[in-house]
């Protein structure tokens, strides 16, 4: 979790007017509240054994929100982004998600969690150059450890003097701001959020060594997820929350999918926020040392969605157009929009108002949305329903999968506790 827990207070804090201290505070908050959703999606959501945590998707519309003339004369400006919430809970809890994700097949899949992991590129090699002293032997070392020296790491203990100074609550920055036009905006990020987090659950899914995730269950995770967002808000972590991408990847790192791991890990990150001095220790970790984690992390998730190939025709003409297509696309739309924006300062959507900028620049700067979204449409309108297509995309191998009843092992592994089941669509 160092990752999304450092590197986003990092981002945000300062242009807040913050200092070491708030960062600090931030850092805490971000990880008392990423574990405290996790446990909630490892028992009542997906079930599966993925991390929430703070998302980058989220951090353009922060920081337009942060530099808003309104907040001018605001040292500590936080806009609560619970309305963009409701969005997900919506979306997932009354099942319309569902109804998304049924046409989902292995083809559209591939483009969506193929750049889930590799369209996070940026955040890999060049953040360990910026420190190349500390980052390459880092990248070399984590190689090294996980691919060449499995089963001989040896854990130590060590003991640390920490200090509790805080304990993160609802509100601590002060009353929540809201402006419709920003709420907007952050309805716009928590989709493209949405859709980044479908392709990351099927990631998850993957290397759990689960079935193919049910659409019902995934309707029932993206409303969690909402649940998340929410709770994002009423405690004040400057941003939204997610599936942790850096995670998933972790799950293929060390080959290590079980719930109650990542259920334990999760009252460890509750414990470890309230205790001030690990705060500052997470503060003070070099950028380039989470760089060299991405580049495993990221490349395996990448690597996950490339492996939905293996149900495709590749030797289907209309299965080369759409995957080829579709990550072009995904590729070189948001690079247009990022460079463009690194140019000019403003994104190729600029007008007068700057939600409505937000709304339109936001989904295209994300690889994973674009490509996804491309993938997800020529794959349900170029003559689905034809036999032989159908085989092409794979979407026969996902058919008994598709209710919630469909296989024992669904029903084993994504089954709710306390007999909760009845209280959600499982079709």
């Amino acid at each position: 979790m160092l990752g999304t827990t450092v590197l986003i207070p990092t981002a945000l804090v300062p242009q807040m007017g913050g200092g070491n201290r708030e960062k600090a505070e931030v850092i805490q908050t971000l990880l008392f509240v990423a574990g405290l959703n996790t446990l909630l999606q490892s028992l009542f959501g997906t079930r599966l054994p993925a991390v929430i945590g703070g998302s980058y998707t989220f951090v353009p519309t922060a920081i337009s929100i942060i530099l808003a003339g309104r907040f001018s004369d605001n040292l500590d400006p936080i806009e609560v982004p619970s309305l963009s919430s409701t969005l997900q809970i919506v979306l997932g809890f009354s099942g319309l998600w569902r109804n998304v994700a049924r046409f989902l097949s292995p083809l559209s899949a591939v483009p969506l969690v193929a750049l889930v992991g590799f369209g996070l590129y940026e955040l890999g090699f060049p953040g360990v150059a910026k420190c190349v002293e500390i980052g390459l032997p880092e990248l070399i070392i984590l190689v090294f450890v996980s691919q060449y020296m499995p089963h001989v790491i040896k854990s130590g203990r060590h003991v640390l003097s920490v200090l509790l100074i805080r304990v993160p609550y609802p509100f601590q920055w002060g009353a929540p701001s809201f402006d419709a036009g920003e709420a907007f905006a952050m309805m716009m990020a928590s989709f493209v959020a949405l859709v980044e987090s479908t392709g990351a659950f099927i990631a998850v899914s993957r290397y759990a060594s689960a079935t193919p995730i049910p659409p019902s269950v995934l309707s029932r995770g993206i409303g969690w997820q909402g649940v998340a967002i929410l709770l994002s808000g009423l405690f004040g972590t400057v941003n939204g929350s997610s599936v942790s991408v850096e995670n998933a990847g972790l799950l293929a790192l060390t080959r290590v999918g079980s719930r109650r791991v990542v259920q334990i890990s999760a009252g460890f990150m509750i414990f470890f926020s309230i205790l001030g001095k690990f705060g500052a220790v997470f503060a003070s970790i070099p950028a380039p040392i989470i760089a060299a984690l991405y580049c495993l992390f990221f490349a395996y998730v990448g690597v996950g969605g490339l492996s939905f190939l293996q149900f495709c025709n590749l030797n289907s003409f209309r299965t080369k157009f759409i995957l080829g297509f579709s990550i072009f696309l995904g590729l070189s739309v948001p690079q247009y929009f990022n460079e463009y924006t690194a140019i000019n300062g403003y994104g190729p959507v600029h007008t007068g108002g700057r939600w409505f900028n937000d709304i339109v620049n936001v989904p295209f700067s994300s690889e994973a949305f674009v490509a996804g979204c491309v993938a997800y449409f020529l794959d349900n309108t170029l003559y689905p329903k034809d036999g032989a297509i159908r085989k092409d995309r794979g979407k026969h191998w996902w058919d008994k999968f598709r209710s919630f009843k469909g296989d024992t092992r669904s029903e084993e592994f994504y089954s709710l506790p306390f007999n909760l089941n009845k209280y959600f669509p499982s079709v």
